[in-house]
């Protein structure tokens, strides 16, 4: 067994100004459960751990301008500010990533049965180790013991207007983590990944729409239950989606997470009954769809319905969505994802998008004449 042996994404730390509008925000809409809280605030420094099934975000407000998360939050704004890699042995780990050229962040320490160690990652975004000591609460963190097993604190009961119990969405892990890049950083990261953390460069594509192009390199650790889907942008072409993340998140960083669900019709009206607002697709789309390919799994209709993308590699078909940004900056929004074997991403969605707005365009500009 190697020392890097990473056994999957073992929580998303997220850096939180406001710590109470983001714990209501993850608990009633996206039905995630408070099952841990810091036990004290002395330092200035609060922390809430909301999760369902292997779905754990740890969010994070500091008082203390020094603190990290209160620095994250200066210069970016909300968002991820650490990745935790679950792993049998974290000093190992750790001391394995220096050795072949990571900068240390955090030495290894044990705390509340629980052994984590820093490195830094890309931006500003950090990598955790984490390794629980036996008999210590899978869910448990430094600080944010779990008050027993299964122990969970329920946000709201009721829905929104309706006063009716609020659906629970199936989102059961983190499928992938979109990640922006400055220009020039793609290939680098990629060989820190593959040298530092013992991961695989899955998947490589240039995306070209319009005038804009982007490049994208997927990494994956060996197991592939950790997935970072890395784009930076073509200067050469016309700025896009990529160079303004750049801009207004200042620096590279985590665009969007990607939650997997076994049933993303069903998940997806859920979120929607709870208040989670998507992006609309173009309704020529759909009329397309049947061009592209044969549904394995739900309907054409079924998913205009709910502006559902869908689209297919070799391995199979991935349907997904992505929610409107509530971020003020607008450079964090998370993505629901059904895969029925396809490996890859959608790439062939934003090519498809593109023709079906152009399509859209026509025909308005059709019955206006």
């Amino acid at each position: 067994m190697s020392a890097l042996d990473i056994l999957g994404v073992d929580h998303v730390e997220l850096a939180i100004a406001d710590l109470d509008l983001a714990t209501g925000l993850f608990a009633d809409q996206y039905g995630l459960e408070v099952y841990a809280r810091s036990a004290d605030a002395s330092d200035g420094v609060r922390a809430v751990a909301v999760g369902r099934q292997g779905v754990r975000l740890v969010l994070t407000a500091a008082g203390d301008a020094d603190h990290p998360a209160a620095a994250f939050v200066e210069r970016h704004g909300d968002g991820v500010s650490a990745i935790g890699l679950a792993t049998p042995d974290a000093a190992a780990a750790f001391a394995e990533a220096v050795r072949r050229g990571a900068r240390p962040v955090v030495e290894p320490t044990t705390r509340d049965g629980v052994v984590t160690a820093s490195i830094t990652g890309f931006g500003d975004v950090v990598h955790t180790f984490v390794q629980r000591l036996p008999g210590v609460d899978a869910r448990a963190l430094p600080g944010l013991p779990v008050a027993g097993p299964g122990a969970v604190e329920e946000a709201s009961a009721e829905g929104p207007a309706t006063g009716e119990p609020r659906p629970t969405p199936g989102l059961h892990t983190v499928d992938h983590f979109a990640v922006c890049l400055e220009a020039g950083q793609l290939v680098p990261t990629v060989e820190f990944y593959k040298t530092v953390l013992d991961f695989d460069m899955v998947f490589t594509e240039r995306i070209v729409v319009g005038k804009q192009a982007m490049d994208s390199m997927v990494v994956q650790n060996r197991s592939g239950t950790v997935t970072l889907t890395l784009i930076e942008p073509d200067l050469s072409r016309e700025p896009g989606q990529i160079d303004q993340f750049i801009k207004d998140h200042g620096g590279a960083g985590v665009q969007h997470i990607a939650f997997a669900t076994d049933d993303i019709v069903q998940d997806v009206a859920r979120l929607g009954a709870n208040g989670v607002a998507f992006l609309r697709t173009p309704g020529a789309y759909y009329d397309l769809v049947p061009e592209r390919l044969d549904l394995l799994r739900h309907s054409v209709d079924g998913l205009r319905e709910l502006n559902i993308l869908v689209d297919q590699d070799q391995d199979g078909q991935l349907l997904q969505i992505f929610t409107r940004s509530v971020h003020p900056r607008g450079t964090l929004f998370f993505e629901v994802i059904e895969r029925l074997g396809a490996r890859t991403f959608g790439s062939g969605n934003i090519k498809a998008l593109y023709t079906a707005v152009e399509l859209e365009q026509s025909r308005t500009d059709e019955a206006a004449r």
